[in-house]
């Protein structure tokens, strides 16, 4: 990327995400603690937090009663990751708007790239009031609060978001180093306990420490990483925002079963029909899989695992779920305790020449096509009207069978950006028509008197 101008990355960040969703989707909330549970029942460990509850001492990771006895007077909301996706794509889309090139990172998370914003867009208009429009536009339209942070780099931009929290905080250009000089290194993304030990012993706990070391001694000891936080520390450290849309290695699921169950064949069912709605995922994405695991946790949280690896790369539902419920009758053979999680993993990915078509020359194009078609009837009328025998038997026993509920909310990156603008693209390739769309947003929203 050329630019004339010093490069500026805008971090934004939801606040206690999970907590103002439930604020957002039920305003009887505002003002008052707030935090949403988790497990099965949504009473198990607290998973968010609002400000108001952690001004109480509620902390995600404790148990609910926990945060019952410190707030007695807070509400504890059971999650709803359905409504939160919604709420998260509504803020994406806005946030798509305000800069040519948007990178999210999570589901409440994401980068902006502002480095041509002033000349070709803002023209006298500040940072400060871009970002504050744009987080009232996300307050009022979606209901949640945002906090950024502006820097020369994205890893920049999100200290400065975790420093002015709640709000916006920019660092100017050429105070890089005075705004890191008394933080600590383990602020820093991809700072982990052995490397926050190894620098210590080196004497550096702050990057203002990191800043006065030799950067030959920090390249011997970490290396490239060693290099990087140097210039970091001084900085010296400018990093372009980049979209890249990731080749996917693994489609995988993490289910929690609705309550420990102790008949075996009753949970094989479920794994297979599960194991069906991945490959029929995997060859939606024209994939193929070489590898394939299976992780079974019991209710005192024990694990058994296995992995198969198939000759060839594999598509079909007949040769998997047969690898698959080998694997599952190995794993439990001799065991007794109820199962409360299965996990499976489809990986080594390899791509499936196949295209969609019903008349297709190859058994590959033909399941490809039978799932699209397949998928996309279930997707228009609203509930699984095609289903396998695996699917239709799990639908038989019961609600809680039918749509047991993952534990994690979040979608992979790739599927993000897939998802906000229906092409795996970089959306620079059309910056002609990203700069009329913010321009038109810019005279909307600051338009002076």
């Amino acid at each position: 990327m050329s630019t004339t101008g010093p490069i500026r990355i805008l971090h934004v960040d939801g606040d206690s995400f999970f907590a103002s969703c439930e604020i957002a989707l039920n305003p009887k909330l505002e003002g008052r603690p707030v935090w949403v549970g988790g497990g099965r029942r949504g009473d198990g460990i607290v998973i968010a937090a609002n400000r108001l509850a952690k001004k109480f001492g509620v902390q995600t990771g404790m148990a609910c009663f926990e945060a019952a006895r410190l707030c007695p007077h807070g509400v504890l909301c059971r999650p709803h990751y359905d409504a939160y996706r919604e709420l998260s794509r509504r803020m994406f889309r806005i946030l798509e708007e305000y800069s040519p090139t948007l990178v999210p990172t999570s589901i409440d998370e994401g980068f902006l790239d502002f480095t041509t914003m002033e000349r070709h867009v803002w023209r006298g208009i500040s940072a400060r009031d871009y970002v504050e429009a744009l987080r009232e536009r996300i307050r009022r339209e979606v209901g949640l609060p945002v906090s950024a942070g502006l820097g020369n780099s994205a890893r920049l931009a999100k200290l400065a978001t975790d420093a002015g929290k709640p709000g916006f905080l920019e660092v100017p250009p050429g105070q890089e180093k005075e705004f890191l000089r008394d933080r600590p290194v383990r602020e820093l993304s991809g700072v982990a306990t052995r490397r926050e030990r190894a620098l210590a012993a080196l004497g550096a706990r702050t990057f203002g420490d990191v800043a006065r070391l030799p950067s030959h001694l920090l390249r011997k000891r970490f290396g490239i990483w060693g290099q990087q936080l140097w210039l970091f520390a001084n900085g010296l450290w400018n990093e372009p925002l980049i979209l890249k849309v990731q080749d996917r290695t693994t489609i995988s699921s993490a289910t929690t079963l609705p309550y420990d169950e102790p008949d075996y064949e009753a949970a094989l069912v479920f794994t297979l029909s599960e194991a069906t709605r991945l490959v029929g995922q995997l060859r939606r994405e024209q994939l193929q899989a070489r590898e394939l695991g299976l992780t079974i946790r019991f209710n005192d949280f024990t694990e058994v695992g296995a992995g198969y690896r198939f000759r060839e790369p594999q598509f079909l539902n007949s040769v998997i779920n047969a690898a698959l419920e080998g694997l599952f009758r190995e794993l439990l053979s001799g065991q007794a305790k109820p199962i409360r999680q299965i996990r499976i993993a489809l990986w080594n990915l390899r791509p499936l020449d196949t295209q969609p078509t019903l008349w297709g020359r190859t058994d590959a194009e033909r399941w490809a096509a039978l799932d699209e078609a397949a998928h996309t009837l279930n997707a228009r009328l609203g509930r699984p009207a095609v289903m396998t025998g695996a699917q239709l038997a799990l639908h038989a026993l019961g609600e809680e069978h039918r749509r047991p509920r993952a534990k994690c909310p979040f979608v992979p990156q790739r599927e993000m950006i897939q998802k906000l603008w229906g092409t795996e693209e970089d959306p620079l390739a059309f910056k002609t028509l990203w700069e009329e769309r913010l321009a038109r947003v810019s005279r909307h929203h600051f338009t002076k008197a």
